[in-house]
């Protein structure tokens, strides 16, 4: 039990650093999803689009090699399932992508802007937590099991793209989307590479610790076969949306006994930790408050959204728009092209709005 509790330390160890990392990245670079569709739609700029895509290309690579090579088993992870949840999905993503235009920020990117000294981001994350929290497990939670949930395909071969039957479609896909990318000679700067790159391979880095590194093939007590630290009891990547409930969860209730630290719980902590030593040793971290009362019940409608969305989508922008399209999850394709639909209806109403003001 000493050696599994040794193992379970290194695990949540290996998460909270790769979230320092991730953290820290993300506050040098400017490395956020809902940026990179508003760059697209409103200047026609596609720099943060191709991170976005860059990262998503090295993770799909490394995921396969992982897979390919034995060290994870892809039938585990969390994001392997037989059934396509397209409408939990398609509607859970379309909240999550309108929440966070108008909560300024995805999950990573509301952590990162509190290690910047954004206090509109620490409100948001509270309510996003809270109302994750009881979409996993409260009154919309209720609500989504006995609405969006029971409509679903079965897909006996499983909701994976690798259903198609194309050989090797993971590096297929994964070198399509790197090529697309770094064609672009004017993506070739220090930044662009170590977000594309960078935040690519942490993913990657995840699936490694929690699939390999963290499985335990008998545990000592139950005899099962195991995944230590995650909170779905399977193989885990990064996502930030659940593990910010869960996070939450854990320092109300520290005195239980029955909660436990998990590696969504470790990553948000890096990311928190990571992005304000970014910002602090580059000089610009700053205080930041809401600006009026409508700035306020904007942030607190987009961080519900983002909350009972993500968790209705099964991820976020991260956790179905990075990890889960790793493995070339249906229901991660779905969920990913709901979160930029409604990112961009989000954008075009918020852009209308400030047009009617100006002309008024």
């Amino acid at each position: 039990m000493t050696e599994l509790a040794t193992l379970t330390q290194e695990v949540l160890g290996a998460f909270f650093l790769g979230g320092l990392l991730l953290g820290a990245i993300s506050q040098r670079t400017h490395f956020c999803t809902m940026g990179a569709i508003s760059d697209v739609v409103h200047m026609g700029d596609w720099t943060r689009a191709r991170q976005w895509v860059c990262a998503i290309g090295v993770a799909m690579l490394g995921f396969s090699a992982l897979s390919d090579l034995g060290l994870i088993d892809p039938s585990k992870t969390l994001y392997a399932s037989t059934r396509l949840m397209w409408l939990s999905t398609l509607v859970g993503g379309a909240m999550f992508g309108y929440g966070m235009v108008i909560a300024s920020g995805c999950g990573n990117k509301t952590l990162v802007r509190i290690g910047g000294g954004n206090l509109k981001s620490l409100v948001v994350m509270v309510v996003m937590g809270v109302s994750a929290f009881a979409t996993l497990k409260g009154i919309t939670a209720v609500l989504r099991v006995s609405t969006v949930d029971i409509v679903f395909l079965d897909m006996p071969l499983g909701a994976n793209l690798n259903a198609l039957g194309v050989p090797h479609l993971g590096y297929i896909l994964g070198a399509l989307l790197l090529v697309f990318v770094l064609r672009h000679k004017d993506f070739w700067t220090f930044d662009n590479l170590l977000a594309g790159l960078g935040v690519g391979a942490l993913v990657v880095a995840m699936w490694w610790v929690s699939g390999h590194l963290g499985f335990v093939p008998e545990h000592p007590e139950t005899l099962d076969a195991v995944y230590l630290a995650t909170n779905s009891g399977r193989m885990e990547a990064l996502n930030f949306v659940a593990p910010v409930a869960y996070t939450l969860d854990w320092l109300m209730f520290y005195s239980d006994a029955s909660k436990v630290l998990s590696v969504g719980i470790a990553a948000v902590a890096g990311v928190l930790v990571g992005s304000a030593a970014s910002a602090l040793l580059s000089k610009s971290f700053r205080w930041e408050g809401f600006a009026d009362p409508r700035d306020l019940g904007q942030h607190l409608l987009g961080s519900v959204l983002m909350g009972v969305g993500g968790v209705t989508a099964m991820g976020c922008t991260f956790g179905q728009g990075l990890s889960g399209i790793s493995t070339l999850s249906l229901n991660a394709c779905v969920a990913l092209a709901a979160i930029v639909l409604g990112a961009v209806v989000a954008l075009r109403l918020q852009a209308a709005r400030h047009e009617r003001t100006s002309c008024a």
